[in-house]
């Protein structure tokens, strides 16, 4: 017997673990792949709020498979803050013609 927060498991009790936790998994990655054709048909029918909808739920999904697949809420932000750092320093094009990089990351840093 394993013991996991206190209760104890037994080995077919892990394996059902695992594989509810990897068809979570499975699930996060069509969801956020429903979430991409609901924004490209968004733009295409030219709906603001829908593609706004779409790019939320996106974003959620994105985040939400990240921590199933152990990476944490604050250590995508670090991530996506030093991938802005990085562009911005590059001169990224959209930095260049926008200032799109320097302006989420300030976005991002305000959070």
């Amino acid at each position: 017997m394993l013991l996991w927060r206190g209760w104890k498991l037994s080995a077919m009790q892990r394996e059902m673990d695992v594989a509810k936790r990897a068809k979570v998994i499975e699930w996060l990655k069509t969801e956020v792949v429903d979430h991409i054709s609901r924004l490209f048909k968004a733009l295409w029918e030219g709906s603001t709020t829908r593609v706004t909808d779409s790019l939320a739920s996106l974003i959620v999904s994105s985040y939400i498979l990240g921590r199933r697949l152990g990476v944490s809420y604050r250590e995508l932000d670090d991530t996506i803050l030093d991938k802005l750092k990085k562009h911005r320093q590059e001169g990224h094009q959209l930095e260049d013609w926008y200032q799109d990089i320097s302006t989420l990351e300030e976005h991002m840093r305000k959070r």
